[in-house]
């Protein structure tokens, strides 16, 4: 038997009813961009996820690239981020035409450290943008107040943690401001690009709500400079269908990160949940010495894994022009050489998840 690194087929086989008759619904309402499924969407989103309101857009990038422009992020400014992400997050701020500002990650949960945030900021931060990373929550609390005292905006990169708790609260929802990606492989992910801002200031909603149309207050009427970035009525219909089915499929989640837990502690290095946090594992992700010759061997007995990520932003060729080099942010840096990503999906059996297990143990004996 094979594991690959993510199974899609049985994903859509097990809801196969349900986005059958929500593909129906779209094509009978003669609505495909701003239409009823949106808005029914955003509604449920807001409300699933504690937030006063959630304003959908095409992607998690433009998610946080509107965000931070709805609060005046612009050139000139600079806003503060982790090295160790999705190169999207810090592409997202250059967009706005900031500068991306990166601070050190924590050993243990890989988000980036608030006390590496609190030496980064300079007269020109405008906003910190910490990242939950892997579907475990940042802590969040020591940001906050640094933002709170300093006059600095936080908004959450929630792109990986769709219904994380810190504190009890959802992440995403929790500074006032948060972004998502429905990027297929989230956690509540589509069947194509999209994403969301969670927001819970009215004013700075209808500003989003402009933003990602053009900067139109009603049609043909352009007031701002916004841009094209609106979630489509089939993917909007494809994510309320698996909203409802998100909590359960967090829980699986939680459930296969402790059967790997169970079965590979003292094996390979293994995330730490933090007693702030509740994870959703959107990645579980292991560390090794010898991650690039685990990664083959368990390659070789059938087991599919891939790396997120292998290069911090900072040595990034996007970001050369920010001028960083290796030793900038060691922790993030020997952490990029050592992580690597098991299968993690709800629709993992036990049987599955007990042969990566195995093939891990296996492996690791073979190094």
């Amino acid at each position: 038997m094979k594991v690959p690194f993510v199974d899609f087929h049985s994903q859509v086989a097990a809801l196969r009813g349900e986005l059958d008759t929500a593909f129906a619904r779209v094509l009978d309402s003669g609505f495909f961009i701003l239409g009823p499924e949106g808005e029914a969407f955003e509604k449920e989103l807001a409300a699933a996820l504690g937030a006063k309101d959630a304003v959908g857009v095409a992607n998690g990038t433009e998610a946080i690239q509107l965000a931070l422009e709805a609060i005046g992020v612009a050139a000139g400014d600079e806003v503060i981020t982790s090295p160790l992400t999705a190169a999207f997050t810090g592409l997202a701020i250059m967009r706005t035409g900031a500068r991306p500002v990166f601070a050190d990650v924590d050993a243990a949960t890989l988000n980036v450290s608030p006390d590496a945030v609190a030496r980064a900021v300079t007269a020109r931060t405008k906003a910190i943008l910490p990242v939950h990373l892997y579907g475990h929550p940042c802590d969040l609390d020591p940001i906050l107040e640094l933002g709170k005292a300093r006059g600095i905006a936080v908004v959450e990169d929630a792109c990986q943690a769709h219904g994380a708790l810190y504190r009890g609260k959802t992440v995403g929802a929790i500074s006032g401001l948060g972004a998502l990606s429905f990027y297929p492989t989230k956690n509540l992910g589509g069947f194509g690009d999209g994403g969301a801002v969670l927001v819970d200031d009215a004013a700075t909603a209808a500003r989003l709500r402009e933003l990602r149309n053009g900067g139109q207050t009603d049609r043909y009427h352009h007031e701002t400079p916004g841009i094209n970035s609106r979630l489509d009525e089939i993917q909007a219909a494809i994510l309320r269908v698996k909203l409802v089915h998100l909590a359960a499929a967090n829980e699986r989640r939680r459930q296969i990160a402790k059967r790997y837990h169970d079965a590979l502690t003292g094996v390979v290095e293994l995330p730490q949940e933090q007693p702030y946090a509740k994870t959703v594992y959107h990645l579980f992700v292991i560390r090794h010495g010898k991650r690039d010759a685990l990664m083959t061997a368990l390659k070789e007995r059938g087991v599919g894994t891939l790396i997120h990520y292998p290069i911090p932003l900072h040595v990034q060729p996007a970001f050369a022009p920010l001028a960083g080099k290796r030793g900038d942010f060691p922790v993030a840096e020997t952490a990029a050489g050592r992580i690597l990503s098991l299968p993690m999906y709800p629709e993992l059996s036990d049987a599955q998840v007990d042969l990566v297990c195995g093939a891990v143990r296996d492996a690791v004996r073979s190094l």
